[in-house]
């Protein structure tokens, strides 16, 4: 049957449909926007256990409303808030949703899948780093007698905002699901399924075979989690079937301090584990943490063809920038977070209003949140520096980028500009005299900033703050559709990029990040023109002639895609005359015959011939790495 939810669809009165998200055994995800709260993004979790009839769904109705009870007592910022639980009927069929917001951002399993294309993975420092994050979130949840259950790659979110992991999927209301199913297959007299919650290798053997679940039980979860991240590797392959002994060390390099706090998180009996996250955090804090390694290049996002691996521990994997990376990194945003008022007094600050004035408190406290929850500024006293940062505010909205993502533009700003002045060590800027000469720089800074963001078009603009890897997906499937890889679009893409941006290290690993939301605006745009035809060329070669010379001129930033379709077995010399150092050339195989690769990749060299082992598209991405307009020649000759 087909799906009766889409794209566009209204569910209750207000949850408009944008795409689905996902799909798993206990129903369909989807990305839904809230038309009573301004059209805020949120997800909707449907549930679907196989039950027909009104009774059924009434007591599925009864069991899911006894566990969204549960869900409403987490209130933690690393937790997706639970807002309601509704119930539609569409083509005489009951559907159950469970509302919550909607985190932007990549999922470690999205993370680590990018990592190892490039022959990474996670290393010591972010993996300690992750472990200090996520135990006071289970010691939260536990406190509370709630078990996640479900702990994984794919449940867990480095969310864009401040590069803070999130924990999503409480495997409570998959339990309700599993429990309704079972309840109403006995009533039907068919024999129910057993059902555990609960990935295998992830969830200890206790929650797997007899569903019994303590708080070491998530400590497990987390444990096999990270042993994933750490070795690229899934649990069954880590994981002695006879023995039920973890055969992981070999497989990374960590000290043997961590390695033992992981080894006893994971011991197959529960007696032997820790007991509580809090006695994890204690024995994880009393040895100094792991300090970030030098990081080798990456190019992001990975391609869409597998390339040669090296070792997982040849390379460590590049830290992303976040808030209090390490000890003594300072958050930029936490700085600004002292002279701007959070959001949580702005409520209280509401909430006096309304005591204290009625009905026109109210109405101006309304005023402030509905400001607050479209992402937009509140009036401000006027000081030079907020006046300054009003200044930027105008011409942000003049370009008409989406609220929601101003806050990540000033990161933005604070990060491009504290590492331009070091001799700052990060301070806050006030509005005192002596610090006139550095605001004015600061919003230099800003000023420029926008212009960059000028250059991408205003469609792509738009969108800032709201792309994510299902973007990704699609365009890989669009520019294939090309006879092109997304190889050749992340070339076109980059060219641009770092144009834009030249001090952005080419191995920062951006996904997830501020920055790679503009990364993406940047691709969405490359992707445009390949498909308006401007910046792709089809080269035949003729009966007559097996050489072809093609010119063109580019600007600072651009590029140019040829694809030509040669046999395997063919001999191919090509040929790039160009100023010294002003491109870069890229020829990639078509992956029919033989795997995919990259005959040259971002070379400054000019000249490359070889016997074709593959038949196919191949293709040949010219970009311009200079800092004027350009004139090439490319010359392929095939025999």
């Amino acid at each position: 049957m087909n799906n009766p939810i889409y794209p566009g669809i209204t569910l209750g009165t207000n949850y408009r449909i944008v795409r689905e998200l996902g799909h798993g055994g206990f129903g369909r995800t989807y990305l839904a926007e809230d038309a009573h709260r301004f059209n805020e993004p949120c997800v909707l979790k449907e549930f679907a256990p196989q039950v027909q009839g009104s009774y059924a769904l009434q007591k599925s109705e009864e069991l899911f409303e006894r566990e969204a009870g549960v869900l409403y007592k987490l209130q933690h910022n690393q937790i997706p808030r639970f807002r309601e639980l509704f119930r539609v009927t569409i083509d005489d069929r009951g559907y159950l949703f469970l509302v919550q917001d909607y985190v932007p951002g990549q999922t470690y399993r999205f993370l680590l899948d990018a990592r190892k294309r490039q022959g990474l993975r996670f290393i010591e420092a972010e993996i300690t780093q992750l472990l200090l994050q996520l135990l006071p979130v289970l010691e939260y949840t536990h406190s509370l007698g709630v078990i996640h259950r479900d702990i994984s790659p794919d449940n867990l979110i480095l969310r864009l905002s401040d590069g803070m992991p999130v924990l999503i999927d409480f495997g409570g209301v998959k339990q309700v699901a599993a429990t309704a199913e079972s309840l109403f297959a006995e009533v039907n007299g068919t024999p129910p399924a057993a059902t555990r919650i609960g990935k295998l290798g992830y969830a200890p053997p206790e929650q797997m075979q007899m569903g019994i679940v303590y708080p070491h039980s998530d400590l497990y979860a987390l444990a096999a989690t990270v042993l994933v991240l750490l070795t690229g590797k899934e649990p069954q392959h880590l994981l002695d079937t006879n023995t039920l002994n973890w055969n992981w060390r070999a497989e990374c390099s960590v000290s043997e301090h961590l390695a033992a706090i992981l080894d006893k998180m994971l011991a197959h009996a529960p007696n032997n584990r820790y007991q509580s996250a809090r006695e994890v955090v204690q024995v994880l804090s009393a040895y100094p943490r792991s300090q970030p390694q030098p990081q080798p290049p990456l190019r992001l996002p990975a391609p869409d063809v597998a390339m040669t691996q090296p070792p997982p521990d040849a390379m460590p994997v590049p830290i992303p920038f976040v808030p209090q990376l390490s000890g003594n990194r300072v958050s930029i945003a936490a700085l600004r977070s002292q002279e701007k008022m959070p959001a949580w007094k702005m409520v209280l600050l509401v909430v006096a209003v309304v005591c204290g004035m009625g009905t026109v408190g109210w109405l101006a406290g309304n005023y402030l949140l509905n400001m607050q929850s479209q992402g937009q500024r509140t009036p401000t006293s006027g000081s030079p520096k907020q006046q300054q940062e009003d200044a930027l505010y105008a011409r942000f909205q003049k370009l008409g980028i989406d609220n929601r993502f101003y806050s990540n533009y000033i990161s933005l700003v604070d990060e491009s500009f504290y590492a331009k002045y070091p001799e700052l060590g990060k301070r806050l800027l006030t509005s005192a005299e002596g610090d006139r000469e550095w605001r004015e720089r600061w919003q230099k800074t800003g000023e420029e900033l926008l212009d960059k963001l000028a250059k991408i078009s205003s469609s792509a603009r738009r969108r800032l703050g709201n792309y994510d890897t299902a973007d990704l997906d699609r365009w890989k499937t669009e520019v294939n559709n090309l006879n092109l890889s997304s190889r050749a679009l992340y070339d076109l893409a980059d060219a641009k990029f770092f144009y834009l941006f030249p001090e952005e290290p080419r191995q920062r690993n951006i996904l997830g990040l501020p920055i790679g939301q503009i990364w993406q605006a940047i691709t969405a745009d490359a992707l445009a023109s390949l498909q308006a035809g401007s910046t792709i060329e089809s080269v035949e070669f003729h009966s007559r002639t097996n050489n072809q010379t093609l010119s063109g001129n580019l600007q600072p930033g651009e590029g140019k895609a040829y694809i030509a379709r040669l046999a395997q077995n063919q001999t191919l010399r090509v040929n790039l005359q160009a100023p010294p150092k002003s491109t870069l050339l890229s020829i990639y195989t078509p992956g029919r015959i033989k795997k995919a690769t990259a005959l040259l990749q971002d070379a400054e060299g000019v000249s490359w011939s070889g016997l074709l082992d593959d038949s196919g598209y191949y293709e040949f991405v010219v970009v311009s790495q200079a800092s004027e307009p350009i004139a090439y020649e490319l010359n392929l000759t095939a025999e």
